[in-house]
């Protein structure tokens, strides 16, 4: 009868380790870090277009990983989306740096490309990145090409 206990104590255990390796993968999937929550500032990047970009994403400059999207909203003046970046503190970006949507893969998730410009000065929080570059649809391109081809023009 203890010998028992013991067995169904030891299996509870190890379930509920299994369950918290789970959760912890998951929030490592879905970019969802808690446990890797550094400080930051705050960038300005407006787009005409987001395609799939969702907050959480990633910001990375030269492959390198240096924030995440904290908030997407809309413009309704200028009708432009705009996105708010947190940038780890200890990366400084020149001021003429430009922004741009990517896709990781053929249909990966979208992530904010950063390119450094050369300006000597860095941008400050809230600063706004002048240059942007909207993120590619797919479907729109099939679509431009689809109607070029019908049209009879070359797909140059």
């Amino acid at each position: 009868m203890l010998q028992s206990k013991n067995v169904e104590i030891l299996v509870g255990i190890f379930v509920a380790a299994g369950l918290g390796a789970l959760f912890v993968l998951a929030m490592k999937v879905s970019n969802l870090n808690v446990f890797n929550d550094e400080g930051g500032y705050p960038l300005i990047a407006r787009f005409d277009n987001i395609g799939g970009l969702k907050e959480r994403s990633p910001v990375t400059m030269a492959g390198v990983r240096v924030g995440r999207v904290e908030q997407i909203g809309f413009d309704n003046d200028i009708f432009e989306a705009v996105v708010t970046l947190t940038i780890n503190d200890k990366y400084k970006f020149p001021k003429d740096s430009n922004a741009s949507i990517f896709t990781s893969g053929l249909l990966g998730e979208q992530y904010v490309a950063l390119e450094a410009g050369g300006d000597l000065e860095n941008m400050e929080p809230n600063d706004q990145f002048v240059i942007t570059q909207s993120a590619l649809v797919l479907e729109e391109m099939i679509g431009q090409f689809l109607f070029k081809t019908a049209e009879g023009g070359s797909s140059e």
